[in-house]
C-alpha cells in the first residue's frame, strides 16, 4: 500500500509556512556565556520551548518545556493573551516569549495564563503561585522580582513567589496598567506597557484608557448562540486611548510623567538605561512632528533632547531611541534624502545605506541593519545586512547576499541569515568575528527550490522577483500573476528562499508570478516610501502596471491573461488593480482588504491620506468602493474572490461585506469566500491548504486555463 504523498499546500499550512522547528528570539547573556532562544521540537510542533547555547562548548539544552510545566495539558488562552498575539502575528503556542533579568540568569514567561521562572544556568523551571491570567512577565534587572499584567493591574512577585502584590490597578472600565493599547501594538511596533528602572526599585508604567474609543462588535455568524465581541477600535478619525505614564515605585509610590499630551498624544517608545535618563518618543497626532524627551524619575517632569518634523510623516524604528554608554541620543532619521544613523546630532552613515534597524549599542560601535536602498545594483535586490558603524566608518558584518539580522551581547554576536540558496534560516554564533558554533533548525525543508529572478522593472527601477515554473522550457508564454502586498511595511522582494515559496507553487501550476515592491513599500529611500502621501490607490497601482509591461519585454509574459491576488494591504490592491485598471488586469483574489478608509485605525490611515474630517475628497479618492470608482469604470467587468476572515478585528469583515454590497449593486459578479472562525491570520491547517487550492481553482476558470 502506498502513501499518496502530502501536498505543498498542506505542507506549508501545517509547517506554518516552515517556520516551526526554526530557531528564533535570541537573548545574549552579557559576559558572552550563553545565548536563550525559542525553538519547536519539529518543523510540525506549533509549541517552542525556551533553550539555551552554551558558547563555550556549543552544546544547547532545555530550559524549559511547556509540555512538561503544563503537565500535557493544552494550553488555555485569555482574550486579552490572544488578543497579544493577534497583534505580534503570533500563530504558535508553548513559550511564544520571555523576558529575562540583565544578566540573562533568569527568564520569564506566562503559559495558559500561569507565571513560570527558569533558571537559564541550571537549566530549570518552576510556577510561581500568582494571581492570572498573566500576560507579559518581566524580570527586574536585578533578577529579583518579576512584574507583570492581570486582568488591567501591573503587579509584581519576588523570584521566588513571594510577596505578590498589585502597584497599580485599574480605576474602571476600559483601563489597564502595563499593556500597550491597539494602536501601540499594531501600529507602533511597541508591544509592552512597563519598563524596568535600571537600580530594579521602580517602573516606568503606562496607562491606557478606551473609555472613549469607538465599540465595535466582532461576531462569527457561524456561531449565532455565541455572543458578539465587543472591541475598542479607533477607526479614523475617531478618538483614541488616552495614554498617560507613571513612575511606580516597589513601593508603591507613583509619579505621573509630564508632557504635552495634547500635542503629542502617541507615546512611540519607551527607553531607560543605566547610560541615561528615561527617554520617550512621543508622537502628534498627524505624525509629522515628534519629540525626544528625558524623563526627571524624582518629578515626572520632562525636557526636550531632539524633536523631528517632517512635511509627510516620521516613521518610526526597531531599536530606537536610546543612549549610548557615553549618553549620546541614538536615532534613525531621514536626512538629506536618506536614511541615516544618527549618534548625538551628527550622522554616521550617509546614502550608501538605508538604515532600518539598530541591533545594539556599545562602547565602540553600532551594530544596525540596513539595505542598499536608492543606490543598491541589480546584484543587491532584496539584500538586507547586518553593520558595525562607528565614527571610523561603516563595515559589513553579514558575507552572503541574502537578508541578515542579529543579536549581540559580550563580545558574542548570533547572526541569523535567510538567502536564496538555503531553505530556512541558518543561525552562526561568532566571538569576535569568528564561528564558534551553529544553532540548529528543526524546520521540515519544502523540498522546493524556487525559480527566482531578482531584478528591476520601469523607468523608476522598482524592484521585482520574478518566478517560472521549474519545468518550464522557455517556449511558449505564460498567463501571469501578480503576487504583492505592495504597500507600507511590506516588502517581498527579497534575497531569501522560504518568503517566495507560495508564489513558486502558484508558477508551477503554469503561471508566470510576478512580485513588484512599487514606491510606498519599504528598504529603497525616504521618498520612495512617502511617495503615496495622499494618493496611495494611483500610485501603487501604476508601480504595479509599470512593473509588469516592463518585464513583457524580457519574460515570455502573456498580458492577455493577467491576474492578481494579494492579502490586507496586498487585497485593497488587488482590488484596485480590476477595478481601475480592467485593461491590464482580467481576475483578482481579494483577501482581507481595506475597502472603506475610514474604517481602518487612526494611526496607520491618517498617516497615509490624513485625517478623514479634513480630506474627505481624499478618502474618497483612494477608496476601494467609491462609487465612481465601481459604476464608472471601464468594462468589462473583471472576476474578483473576495476572501475574509469573519472575526478578524484588525481588517474587520464590513470592509468586505460593503465591497460585495458595492459591487452588487453596480451590476458587478463577484464571489465571496467567507472563514468562519478565522482572524487577519489563517493558521488553522486545513483553511491555510484549502485557501490556496481554492484561489488557484478561482484563477484558472478566470482566465480560461481549465
Amino acid at each position: 500500500m502506498t502513501t499518496e504523498p502530502i501536498s505543498f499546500p498542506r505542507r506549508h499550512a501545517r509547517t506554518q509556512r516552515f517556520t516551526l522547528g526554526a530557531p528564533r528570539a535570541f537573548t545574549v547573556a552579557p559576559d558572552g556565556s550563553r545565548a536563550v532562544f525559542l525553538r519547536s521540537s519539529s518543523g510540525t510542533d506549533p509549541a517552542s520551548s525556551l533553550w539555551v547555547f552554551d558558547t563555550a562548548d556549543g552544546g544547547e539544552r532545555v530550559a524549559a518545556d511547556p509540555r512538561a510545566l503544563l503537565g500535557g495539558a493544552s494550553e488555555k488562552l485569555s482574550a486579552e493573551e490572544r488578543a497579544r498575539r493577534e497583534r505580534t502575528r503570533e500563530g504558535g503556542a508553548g513559550v511564544v516569549s520571555y523576558a529575562t533579568d540583565a544578566a540573562v540568569e533568569l527568564a520569564s514567561f506566562a503559559l495558559s495564563g500561569r507565571l513560570f521562572a527558569a533558571e537559564l544556568r541550571v537549566g530549570t523551571a518552576r510556577e510561581l503561585p500568582v494571581r492570572g491570567p498573566v500576560i507579559d512577565p518581566r524580570p527586574s534587572p536585578d533578577g529579583r522580582h518579576i512584574a507583570y499584567v492581570a486582568r488591567g493591574a501591573l503587579r509584581v512577585v519576588g523570584a521566588e513567589g513571594d510577596g505578590d502584590r498589585a502597584l497599580a490597578e485599574p480605576e474602571g472600565e476600559g483601563v489597564a496598567y502595563g499593556l500597550a493599547e491597539f494602536i501601540a501594538a499594531e501600529e507602533m511596533g511597541r508591544h509592552r506597557g512597563f519598563w524596568w528602572s535600571p537600580e530594579s526599585d521602580r517602573l516606568l508604567v503606562a496607562r491606557a484608557d478606551d473609555g472613549a474609543v469607538r465599540r465595535w462588535w466582532i461576531s462569527d455568524p457561524a456561531h449565532p448562540e455565541r455572543a458578539p465581541r465587543q472591541v475598542a477600535y479607533p477607526a479614523a478619525g475617531t478618538p483614541n486611548a488616552e495614554v498617560r505614564l507613571f513612575v511606580v515605585g516597589l513601593d508603591g509610590a507613583r509619579v505621573e510623567v509630564s508632557w504635552d499630551r495634547v500635542r503629542y498624544p502617541y507615546l512611540a517608545r519607551v527607553h531607560w538605561s543605566a547610560a541615561g535618563a528615561p527617554l520617550l518618543l512621543v508622537q502628534a497626532r498627524d505624525q509629522r512632528s515628534q519629540l525626544f524627551l528625558a524623563v526627571d524619575p524624582a518629578t515626572g517632569a520632562t525636557r526636550m533632547v531632539h524633536a523631528d518634523e517632517d512635511p509627510q510623516w516620521l516613521e518610526l524604528f526597531p531599536g530606537v531611541p536610546c543612549w549610548s554608554p557615553s549618553g549620546h541620543l541614538v536615532r534613525i532619521a531621514d536626512e538629506g534624502g536618506a536614511r541615516v544613523l544618527a549618534v548625538g546630532e551628527r550622522p554616521l552613515t550617509g546614502p550608501q545605506l538605508h538604515v532600518r534597524a539598530v541591533l545594539d549599542v556599545s562602547d565602540d560601535d553600532v551594530l544596525v541593519s540596513a539595505s542598499a536602498g536608492a543606490s543598491a545594483s541589480e546584484s543587491e535586490i532584496g539584500e538586507v545586512h547586518v553593520y558595525r558603524v562607528n565614527e571610523l566608518g561603516v563595515e559589513r558584518v553579514s558575507q552572503e547576499p541574502g537578508v541578515h539580522t542579529a543579536v549581540r551581547a559580550g563580545g558574542v554576536t548570533v547572526l541569523v541569515s535567510h538567502t536564496p540558496e538555503w531553505a530556512g534560516a541558518r543561525v552562526q554564533v561568532l566571538r569576535d568575528g569568528k564561528l564558534i558554533g551553529l544553532v540548529r533548525s528543526y524546520a521540515e525543508d519544502p523540498g522546493v527550490t524556487p525559480r527566482l529572478t531578482l531584478t528591476e522593472g520601469g523607468a523608476r527601477r522598482i524592484p521585482c522577483a520574478v518566478l517560472m515554473p521549474r519545468d518550464y522550457a522557455g517556449d511558449t508564454p505564460l498567463p501571469v500573476l501578480l503576487d504583492p502586498y505592495g504597500g507600507p511595511h511590506g516588502q517581498r522582494v527579497v534575497a531569501a528562499h522560504n518568503p517566495h515559496l507560495t508564489s513558486q507553487w502558484f508558477a508551477d501550476q503554469g503561471f508566470a508570478v510576478i512580485v513588484a515592491d512599487g514606491r510606498g513599500t519599504p528598504g529603497r529611500s525616504p521618498a520612495w516610501e512617502k511617495a503615496v502621501k495622499d494618493d496611495i490607490a494611483a500610485v501603487v497601482v501604476q508601480d504595479q502596471v509599470d512593473a509588469l509591461e516592463s518585464l513583457a519585454e524580457r519574460f515570455p509574459l502573456d498580458l492577455g491573461r493577467v491576474a492578481i491576488r494579494g492579502w490586507s494591504f496586498g487585497g485593497y490592491l488587488a482590488g484596485l488593480a480590476v477595478l481601475r485598471r480592467p485593461d491590464v488586469f482580467h481576475a483578482a483574489v481579494v483577501g482581507a482588504p481595506v475597502t472603506d478608509l475610514r474604517l481602518y485605525d487612526t494611526h496607520y490611515q491618517e498617516r497615509y491620506v490624513g485625517h478623514p474630517d479634513e480630506q474627505p475628497e481624499v478618502y474618497r479618492r483612494n477608496s476601494l468602493i467609491d462609487d465612481a470608482g465601481l459604476v464608472d469604470a471601464a468594462e468589462p467587468h473583471r472576476p474578483m474572490m473576495i476572501v475574509h476572515g469573519l472575526v478578524d478585528d484588525n481588517v474587520v469583515v464590513a470592509h468586505s461585506l460593503r465591497l460585495s454590497s458595492a459591487l452588487l449593486a453596480a451590476g458587478r459578479p463577484h464571489e465571496v469566500l467567507p472563514l468562519s472562525g478565522v482572524t487577519h491570520m489563517t493558521p488553522q491547517e486545513e483553511v491555510a491548504e484549502n485557501l490556496l487550492l481554492l484561489q488557484l481553482d478561482f484563477l484558472k476558470r478566470s482566465l480560461g486555463l481549465v
